[in-house]
């Protein structure tokens, strides 16, 4: 999951440029890119204070490129924006931490991050949905998936409850082989259920959040 250590939350509109240590790093600010739902770093850039000033006021991360000495929105010519969803500072306040929802892919090559060959564990379940999230609509003879979703929710709903019951006996038993098996089938169709009714692992979590509060 997302993890702050001595990193202090900003109000996106409340962010004070002058906070920052610009003179530290000659004005270019190096800033890190992380999906707000997995937690995977997108990508690092730079940002002088017009650009994190633009930033604030669009919604969506522009950098200064070094290359081109002057401001770029990343997304401006493919479209694949990232849409602000909190900025950070680190502790020595020259460093930022942007956390995005990506519309597409962030890097050029079409990957997904920059770092691709690196994976959160998060970062896989994130990934699981979306996939089981595109089985909705496709050929049930394509995908065990595919096929729940064509058998429809009461289908889905009783897999859910066999697969609870499964993980419940396994750990009555102590057989902590079974019980991981058995509790990955059950996170597994519990995703299935959740996209079925339109709703997310993230919306789960935010109760959990609030509850938590």
């Amino acid at each position: 999951m997302l993890t702050q250590n001595c990193d202090t939350k900003l109000n996106l509109q409340q962010l004070d440029l002058q906070q920052l240590d610009w003179q530290k790093v000659n004005n270019l600010m190096p800033v890190i890119i992380q999906h707000y739902v997995s937690g995977d770093v997108l990508m690092l850039g730079y940002m002088n204070q017009e650009a994190l000033a633009q930033t604030k006021n669009s919604g969506k991360v522009t950098f200064y490129s070094r290359t081109k000495q002057r401001l770029w929105t990343k997304g401006e010519t493919s479209g694949n924006f990232l849409n602000v969803v909190s900025i950070s500072a680190d502790c020595d306040n020259d460093t930022l931490l942007i956390l995005v929802d990506p519309i597409g892919p962030t890097c050029h090559t079409g990957s997904n991050s920059c770092f691709d060959k690196v994976k959160t564990e998060w970062g896989f379940l994130f990934e699981l949905e979306q996939l089981i999230a595109g089985r909705k609509n496709a050929d049930p003879k394509s995908s065990y998936t595919a096929k729940l979703y064509h058998d429809g929710t009461k289908r889905i709903a009783q897999k859910v409850g066999e697969e609870g019951v499964e993980t419940a006996l396994a750990a009555t038993v102590h057989d902590r082989e079974e019980l991981k098996n058995e509790s990955a089938d059950l996170v597994y169709h519990l995703l299935v259920l959740l996209q079925d009714q339109n709703l997310s692992l993230q919306d789960v979590i935010g109760i959990l959040k609030a509850r938590h509060k």
